[in-house]
């Protein structure tokens, strides 16, 4: 199992990485560096802030403390043995 971060217990300032599939190319995807940030429409919850973008999380979305864990992750979900 991936060991991911519950995405209710994140906080502003909050750094974590994710592992992000291109919106121009869905095949593509690679684990990316995000800050968790206010959400700028609404003061009660936060979003992630991921190539100068601001995203909704979700509850399905998969948040890893570090790079080498989302790196494991990706490993896991998309390299061939």
């Amino acid at each position: 199992m991936m060991d991911t971060i519950d995405p209710k217990t994140v906080k502003v300032g909050d750094e974590v990485h994710v592992i992000y599939h291109n919106p121009h190319t869905p095949t593509v995807a690679n684990v990316a560096p995000a800050e968790i940030v206010q959400h700028p429409k609404d003061p009660n919850k936060v979003a992630l802030f991921l190539h100068e973008t601001f995203h909704t999380i979700e509850d399905d979305d998969a948040l890893f403390a570090s790079q080498e864990t989302a790196e494991a992750a990706f490993q896991e979900l998309y390299e061939e043995d």
